[in-house]
């Protein structure tokens, strides 16, 4: 029998303190049971001699110091985890949302769970092909890595989130893939759009939905992405599944930890954030990943909301350090109407090369990879140059730059949120915009490539050819004459 403890004598926000414990311990699970009969969870955050404070899941709005009856569990906060999960809808606390039968679950996880140890992690290798050519085409993404999108209020990044939850899979295998998506601190109508698009495209067949709204109390949210991630190690590690992980908005779990930081008056860290918001976020992050000797694996992707567009903003600042680049969204492009407007010029995979090439995409990706990046960056300065010196002062292959960059928004980045690309499709779009650039600039490709995917001469140089011919016609007219 769990004793019962009436000696609540504080309550700050979402946080309560009981004293006169006994036996109890960091993180153990706490029900409180109101003076109306209403139960509430919670969980111990600190313990100080017989004095224990409690983070309540659900808020503290009516409690009343008297009659609040408290009983610790003497276990974590849990998920229960089973097959079953896969095409159902959680709230923050893993309780489903769906309409649907509880789950029957086959194991209990404490949600905490453990970063994965470095001397068991296997290294990151297959493509996992998102059917977004800006992605795919020049920041691959890579089974078991932890690849974040940077965003910015407005920017359309859950477009981008529902895009990817469609379209990837894994390339080459017949082996089970589920993706896994946590929501925190989104709006009611942003958490319809997701389950109505998943449920319209068939993705909820394949997908886990975990969703903390607006309204729903921060200490739900910072439990959000445990959840979701003890639910996709378990696919993973139990049920040999390929796993995509899905968190956003991870802006909003940062600032439920600064709420609850406040709360508890810690001294405060850059811009109000706590101290520890690295290894909060590092825990979150590292349990990314793939095992030695197990078939499964966990592939993050983390969004946040920069504010005010800010990249060194400690939340993007401190993700760029713990995950392997980023993906950003640029608000340039968002105006002029580019679909996803993913910016490929500062966006980075550092695990891309590890995921491309003759056995896993085409032997050509590599070298078009580097070369369209060098184009488009060419390009890009060839425009701002031609705006301050005017476009007579452009060298032919500036022009050819320019337009290169041009084309290459407007057709390859700007694909749309339904258009689902193989790596085939993107691979070949590249090579049909390469073809605006002369041959001799083409510095970053094999010649043997060249000649496979392109031929002996681009568009560039038989422009340059028929123009040559015209003016040799010409000055043989004007000697005639």
């Amino acid at each position: 029998m769990l004793k019962e403890y009436k000696t609540v004598s504080e309550v700050v926000g979402p946080l309560m303190v009981v004293e006169g414990v006994e036996g109890v311990t960091y993180d153990e699970l706490v029900h409180i049971k109101l003076n109306n009969g209403e139960l509430r969870r919670g969980r111990i955050i600190e313990i100080d001699e017989d004095k224990a404070m409690v983070q309540i899941f659900e808020g503290s709005s009516g409690i009343n110091l008297k009659s609040t009856a408290v009983r610790f569990l003497g276990r974590p906060l849990e998920l229960g985890v089973s097959p079953d999960m896969i095409g159902r809808v959680f709230d923050g606390l893993g309780r489903p949302i769906d309409d649907g039968p509880m789950i029957m679950p086959d194991h209990k996880l404490d949600i905490n769970g453990t970063a994965i140890n470095p001397v068991s992690r296997d290294y990151p290798s297959e493509f996992i092909q998102t059917g977004i050519s800006t992605i795919d085409g020049l920041n691959t993404l890579v089974r078991g890595q932890k690849l974040p999108i940077f965003s910015g209020a407005g920017l359309p990044h859950n477009n981008v989130a529902a895009q990817i939850t469609r379209q990837a899979r894994v390339r080459g295998t017949n082996e089970n893939f589920a993706v896994v998506f946590a929501a925190m601190g989104i709006t009611f109508e942003e958490a319809q759009f997701f389950i109505n698009d998943f449920t319209k495209t068939g993705a909820m067949d394949r997908a886990v939905l975990f969703m903390n709204l607006a309204d729903d109390p921060a200490i739900e949210r910072l439990a959000t992405p445990k959840m979701a991630l003890s639910c996709a190690e378990y696919l993973a590690f139990e049920l040999d599944m390929h796993v995509l992980v899905i968190l956003t908005d991870m802006t909003n779990y940062a600032e439920a930890l600064r709420e609850v930081s406040a709360a508890r008056k810690e001294v405060p860290g850059r811009r109000g954030y706590p101290g520890y918001l690295y290894t909060d976020l590092a825990g979150i992050y590292e349990r990314a990943g793939r095992i030695k000797g197990r078939k499964g694996s966990i592939t993050q992707i983390p969004i946040l909301s920069m504010p005010e567009d800010d990249i060194t903003h400690p939340i993007p600042d401190l993700t760029g350090y713990i995950t392997e680049g980023q993906i950003i969204l640029s608000r340039e492009l968002y105006k002029q109407g580019i679909q996803p407007p993913i910016d490929a010029i500062p966006s980075l995979s550092r695990l891309k090369d590890k995921g491309i090439g003759e056995d896993r995409t085409r032997e050509d990706h590599a070298d078009t990879m580097n070369q369209i990046y060098a184009a488009y960056t060419s390009g890009k300065e060839a425009k701002e140059l031609s705006v301050i010196l005017g476009e007579n002062a452009l060298s032919k292959s500036d022009k050819a730059f320019a337009k290169f960059a041009g084309e290459f928004e407007n057709r390859y980045v700007n694909q749309g949120y339904t258009n689902n690309r193989n790596i085939e499709d993107t691979l070949d779009l590249g090579w049909d915009l390469l073809k605006l650039i002369p041959r001799s600039e083409l510095k970053r490709i094999d010649d043997d490539l060249i000649d496979k995917y392109l031929g002996s001469k681009t568009m560039q140089d038989q422009d340059l050819e028929n123009a040559t011919d015209k003016d040799e016609e010409q000055a043989e007219e004007r000697e005639r004459d």
